[in-house]
């Protein structure tokens, strides 16, 4: 498994990039490779293709995420590169986590409608203080993470009859991509069963021909 971390600060090595240190440190003993990489609004971020997992975070300032982080999304290929990746979201910030929850993620979970978003997290600005509430995001990312890769295991086992055979006349080089393709779209949007009727759907959702 590899994980990128995006993310935004405005002070160098302050208290959100040390939180971003640890958290990679915290991957990294779990035995996942991990990168960080600090968000530029027209930056490319192609590179996002080879890694599976994607957390994104950033500090609030004046009620806003982080421009840069924001930029990215809104501006940038970010959004686009994104597409169908799991994600897990966290924010620093003063505000209680219901006021957090209600006024800041939403401005990056707007831009993350296509996404499996696998852990929400706030965290006040004293969290390095207390390293087992960083532990914990740690744990439930690689919770969810393992979580959804076991429900799309059980899923790739129950395409219909008519759905394998759609799948086989395609041609070989497409096969294995639009069958990693249509299991996450049944991930995400609760389907027990692949079926020609689901792939349709997915197709016409995910712009496919």
């Amino acid at each position: 498994m590899k994980a990128v971390i995006l993310y935004d600060s405005r002070t160098k090595n302050g208290s959100t990039e040390t939180l971003i240190d640890t958290i990679g440190l915290k991957l990294a003993e779990a035995g996942i490779y991990v990168e960080k990489a600090k968000c530029k609004a027209l930056a490319n971020y192609g590179f996002i293709k080879d890694f599976d997992l994607v957390i994104l975070g950033a500090p609030v300032y004046n009620f806003i995420v982080s421009s840069q982080l924001l930029g990215a999304l809104i501006q940038g290929n970010l959004k686009k590169s994104l597409k169908r990746k799991k994600v897990a979201l966290f924010l620093m910030c003063g505000s209680s986590e219901t006021i957090a929850t209600v006024l800041y993620l939403p401005q990056l979970k707007i831009h993350l409608v296509t996404n499996k978003i696998l852990v929400e997290k706030i965290f006040p600005p004293d969290v390095l203080s207390d390293k087992t509430v960083i532990d914990e995001f740690v744990l439930d990312v690689l919770h969810e993470y393992n979580k959804s890769l076991k429900l799309r295991a059980v899923l790739s086992a129950k395409w219909t009859e008519e759905a394998q055979e759609w799948l086989q006349g395609l041609p070989s080089f497409l096969q294995a991509r639009f069958r990693t393709m249509a299991e996450e779209y049944a991930d995400k949007m609760g389907y027990k069963e692949i079926t020609l009727e689901m792939l349709e759907i997915a197709r016409d959702e995910l712009g496919g021909t």
